[in-house]
């Protein structure tokens, strides 16, 4: 009997670890602070995140993304077998100036959690595929963030439920 309970205190335990380890995001230390700016404009635009960043493996700063002419791509997102993404993934490129890398971040940050396709090819905008100055951006971030997330899917799918609910009150 003693034995029989133990066996099944270790499977719960077992269980109880597999669970969490399936909870664990390993984000990048350099990446945190910008993460944590875009989940408060996530707060304050009433757009949940939660959900989203435990289907995230990792949030990563990498070297092994392409950087040289007419094909450096500073940030992308990846994506697991059945087409989910998985993973945030930074270049390291984007650490020379720390406003690009911002604006990469939330650019990456904008595709997994606001659901954005990019918006144009190159027009100094956030979600723009190229950003031939990413400085201009960075001159105009707040108007370039409020841009983005109001206009963002997510938010407009949120605000359209609100309406919805609102009129059937």
């Amino acid at each position: 009997m003693p034995s029989r309970i133990v066996t099944i205190f270790l499977f719960f335990c077992l269980q109880s670890s597999v669970l969490q380890a399936q909870n664990d995001v390993s984000i990048d230390g350099r990446l945190q602070p910008i993460l944590n700016e875009f989940f408060d404009q996530c707060k304050k635009y009433d757009i949940s995140y939660y959900e989203k960043l435990f289907q995230l493996q990792a949030v990563d700063i990498v070297q092994n993304l392409p950087l040289e002419e007419g094909n450096t791509v500073l940030g992308m997102v990846a994506r697991d077998e059945q087409g989910n993404v998985d993973k945030i993934l930074i270049n390291w490129a984007a650490m020379l100036d720390p406003e690009m890398l911002k604006v990469v971040a939330f650019h990456e940050f904008a595709h997994h959690f606001l659901d954005y396709k990019h918006t144009c090819q190159d027009c100094d905008e956030i979600m723009a595929v190229t950003n031939t100055s990413y400085f201009n951006i960075a001159r105009d971030w707040e108007n370039q963030v409020e841009q983005l997330f109001l206009t963002s899917p997510a938010y407009q799918e949120h605000a359209s439920k609100k309406i919805v609910s609102n009129n059937h009150d």
